[in-house]
């Protein structure tokens, strides 16, 4: 059986998870979406690993959504099930504690826009579409869309995408604040991995930390999300990494950390 997801880990401690079904509009199969948990589990327990990046094979698409093909033959208690794993897939990887990039290489519709969604930045070529696209097949966003959609771009933008089912193109997502960055088509890859590495030069447990501060202290109150930025900030104090970036300063040389 081909493998459907793709994953390969650079010596600058990056790695890529490719999903791998171009044929299929690289669409979220049961099988895709099994080995997916696998490739998130392997970037959580390899230390070497400080930085990921997602991104569809091919150059057309990046993830289509679900696999309606597979879903045509399920039973109601069959299609509940699979959206269960479509969003237990995504919450695994939002909840990765290392920075995920989102390659946006080409179309992201529906759960493949919510994958993406789950994604701590996202960087899209100037030729990828994207959209939540369910009201249009008599369903909802039902993997996180709702959420966190509204979060990033506003409720009015995001209501007016969901509702409408509108397919926008790459510069409008930047222009709303649903991509970080539009880069050309050739030159994508390049510059996600030069983002990447720059992450993965830096103290992996305080970009840990800081990723848990953020995502754990948004949308709550200030004097919560300052409590939580505290406890983040004090697990970085014992580290050999914050003693190692102190004597990187005072020598003037650029700090080795190592995650400890």
């Amino acid at each position: 059986m081909e493998q459907t997801v793709q994953v390969s880990i650079s010596s600058q401690g990056v790695a890529i998870l490719k999903l791998n079904r171009p044929q299929a509009a690289n669409s979220l199969s049961k099988q895709l979406l099994i080995e997916l948990q696998s490739a998130i589990e392997e970037c959580r327990s390899n230390l070497s690993v400080r930085c990921v990046i997602l991104m569809g094979a091919g150059d057309k698409v990046f993830c289509a959504g679900a696999d309606l093909k597979e879903r045509m033959d399920m039973s109601e208690t069959e299609v509940y099930a699979a959206v269960a794993l479509i969003r237990d897939t995504i919450f695994q990887l939002e909840s990765l504690p290392k920075p995920i990039i989102a390659a946006i290489n080409g179309a992201a519709f529906g759960g493949g826009l919510e994958i993406a969604l789950a994604c701590d930045l996202r960087i899209a070529a100037q030729t990828a579409k994207l959209g939540l696209t369910e009201t249009s097949l008599g369903i909802i966003p039902g993997a996180g869309g709702t959420q966190r959609l509204p979060r990033l771009i506003g409720m009015g933008r995001a209501k007016e995408l969901i509702y409408t089912a509108r397919r926008i193109e790459a510069e409008e997502a930047l222009r709303i604040g649903l991509v970080e960055y539009v880069a050309p088509p050739d030159t994508l890859l390049e510059q996600v991995l030069a983002i990447a590495e720059q992450i993965a030069r830096n103290a992996p447990i305080a970009v840990s930390q800081s990723k848990i501060a953020i995502d754990h202290g948004w949308g709550k109150d200030i004097r919560t999300g300052l409590s939580i930025e505290q406890i983040a900030y004090e697990v970085t104090v014992p580290t050999k990494d914050r003693l190692e970036g102190l004597r990187a300063f005072r020598e003037q040389r650029r700090p080795i950390f190592k995650g400890e």
